[in-house]
C-alpha cells in the first residue's frame, strides 16, 4: 500500500511539473506564440495573418511556439504536450500542428496530430527542419526561417508536393492512385450507361464528357494565399486536436 502511494505521489507530482512548464496560450488568442520576443510586431502580424488566413479556408491549425527552453524535458515530448494541452487542431480532425521553437537549447521540432501524420510524415517534417529552417537560423535568420518554414507545411498540408522516393514509404502509392482512377472511371460508365437505358456512352455526335456536380473539382482550394487580409476574422480559438507522436526535430 505504502509503494502504491509512492507511485501515486511522483505520478502526480510529474503531472503538476507538466502542469508548470507548459505555458498557457497567449492572450488574445493567437496561432503565433512568442514567449521570448524573438520576432518583432511586423514579423508577428504577418506571420500570424498567413496562419490564421490558412486556419479559416482548411480549418487547419499550425501554431508557431517560441520558448526559452523546454527544460528537462526533450523537446518532442514538450511539443505533444504543448498540442494536446492546447487542443491544437479540431476535435474531430485532429488537423494541428506545432512548430516549436526553443531558443536557449537551439532546438526545432515539428510535432503534428493524427489527422495530419498522412500528409507531413516525420521524414517530410525532418526535411523541412533540416533543408529549410535551420539553414536560415543559422544565419540568424530567424523570422524568415519560419515564414519558409511554414510555407512548406502548408504546402505539403494541401497537396501540393509529394515524397520524392527517397523518402521512403511514406508517399501515398502511385499504384493505389492509379486504382481508384480506374474504379471512378469505371463507376462513372456504369452511371452513364444507366442514365441513358444501356445506350452509347456520349451525346449525339460528340464524345464522352464525366459530369460530377461535386464543385471541389478542378477548383482552387488549395491556394491557401486567396484568403481574407488583414482586418479579417479574428482567431476564436483551438478546437480539441489530439497528437499521436508523430513529428521530427533538430538543431541548429
Amino acid at each position: 500500500m505504502r509503494q502504491l502511494l509512492f507511485i501515486l505521489y511522483f505520478s502526480f507530482l510529474a503531472v503538476g511539473l507538466w502542469a508548470q512548464d507548459i505555458p498557457e496560450p497567449m492572450s488574445p488568442k493567437r496561432l503565433v506564440n512568442d514567449y521570448v520576443g524573438m520576432l518583432n510586431g511586423t514579423e508577428l502580424n504577418t506571420l500570424e495573418q498567413k496562419l490564421r488566413t490558412y486556419n479559416d479556408s482548411t480549418s487547419t491549425q499550425i501554431t508557431v511556439v517560441v520558448v526559452k527552453t523546454t527544460g528537462d524535458y526533450p523537446a518532442g515530448d514538450y511539443a505533444f504536450e504543448l498540442g494536446r494541452r492546447w487542443g491544437v487542431g479540431q476535435k474531430d480532425k485532429d488537423n494541428g500542428l506545432v512548430l516549436l521553437w526553443a531558443t536557449q537549447d537551439r532546438k526545432i521540432f515539428i510535432a503534428t496530430g493524427r489527422g495530419m501524420e498522412g500528409a507531413i510524415p516525420d521524414v517530410i517534417a525532418k526535411r523541412i527542419i533540416r533543408e529549410v529552417i535551420t539553414p536560415e537560423f543559422k544565419a540568424e535568420m530567424y523570422y524568415r526561417g519560419l515564414d519558409r518554414g511554414t510555407d512548406e507545411i502548408i504546402k505539403y498540408a494541401t497537396g501540393e508536393f509529394k515524397a520524392d522516393p527517397s523518402d521512403g514509404e511514406d508517399g501515398f502509392p502511385l499504384g493505389v492512385i492509379i486504382f481508384l482512377i480506374i474504379v471512378f472511371v469505371i463507376i462513372i460508365i456504369i452511371f452513364s450507361r444507366s442514365n441513358r437505358g444501356g445506350g452509347g456512352m456520349g451525346n449525339r455526335g460528340g464524345g464522352w464528357i464525366p459530369y460530377t456536380t461535386y464543385s471541389g473539382w478542378g477548383s482552387s482550394s488549395g491556394n491557401w494565399g486567396g484568403g481574407s487580409s488583414g482586418g479579417g476574422s479574428s482567431f476564436g480559438g483551438f478546437g480539441g486536436g489530439d497528437f499521436g507522436g508523430g513529428g521530427a526535430g533538430g538543431d541548429y
